[in-house]
């Protein structure tokens, strides 16, 4: 639910703000936190390697699981956790053993409900399991890349993945760009879409909440002049002048390819803007 603030000067205009009266007011458990150094967009020799980037509030980064690493038995959801450091909500749940860990939170998970990993039938949000598992045409979260892997996909606010088919060795998913792909029947995924899924639509209507967001003041390459950038140049309101935009640099910024079809061209069956 998105909270729309009325626009009275023009510091901002149509601020939004996401409804946030579900999740818990605690102070987040201290062994599931620690700090992280800001690299404020420069690499170690202290050169800027990502610009405008800098600034942003103070923030403690929170250590997240996923279930099938900590318990195969059922546990319980405490409560639904806001995380600075990424778009969805993090649900806070107990362990047999009385130790607590943080998953990604799904649509729909509210504090009392009982998850468990390793199911083959009558799953409900949050359950989390082999997708060899889960039936076809459910929505799923959290896929893992490759089984035992620590990475995953489709944990953002809002985005889930749909099982198509499962056919052999593999999964057959849909991702919410489009793309279909291949992934192991042996990964696990989260059943649910992410939560958060009101993300998409804040409007940040100032520039102070981008400052507080790690964000510096971008300057379009076209007002620079041609030595600053491949766009400047000219008078008034000018066309970029070229076949296609370029970075400060002179590398292609738009349409390149940097996907290796060597690492994961091979599982794509379907591309995203194919039809």
């Amino acid at each position: 639910m998105i909270r729309v603030i009325k626009t009275i000067t023009s510091g901002y205009i149509d601020q939004s703000f996401e409804d946030r009266k579900n999740i818990s007011k605690r102070r987040p458990p201290k062994s599931l936190l620690k700090k992280i150094k800001k690299s404020v967009g420069k690499d170690d020799l202290g050169h800027i390697s990502s610009r405008h980037r800098g600034a942003g509030a103070k923030r403690l980064y929170r250590i997240v699981s996923t279930l099938e690493t900590v318990s195969s038995d059922e546990v319980e959801v405490l409560s639904i956790d806001y995380d600075p450091n990424r778009s969805a909500r993090l649900a806070l749940v107990g362990l047999i053993d009385g130790t607590k860990k943080y998953i990604i939170a799904p649509e729909n998970l509210n504090v009392g409900d009982k998850i468990k990993a390793d199911k083959d039938d009558d799953f409900r949000v949050g359950d989390r399991s082999k997708l060899k598992d889960i039936p076809v045409g459910t929505q799923v979260c959290d896929v893992q890349m490759y089984p035992q892997s620590k990475k995953s996909f489709s944990r953002a606010a809002g985005t889930y993945v749909t099982i198509l088919a499962v056919e052999g060795a593999y999964a057959l998913l849909r991702l919410a760009s489009g793309e279909t792909k291949k992934v192991s029947i042996e990964c696990y995924a989260t059943v649910g879409q992410a939560s958060n899924s009101d993300h998409s639509n804040i409007r940040i209507g100032k520039a102070g909440r981008k400052r507080k967001m790690n964000i510096r003041p971008h300057v379009r390459g076209k007002a620079m002049s041609p030595r600053a950038h491949p766009h400047g140049g000219g008078e008034g309101v000018n066309p970029i002048g070229l076949k296609y935009p370029k970075t400060p640099w002179g590398k292609i910024a738009i349409g390149k390819k940097t996907r290796s079809r060597k690492k994961s061209g091979k599982f794509i069956v379907k591309r995203a803007n194919e039809r």
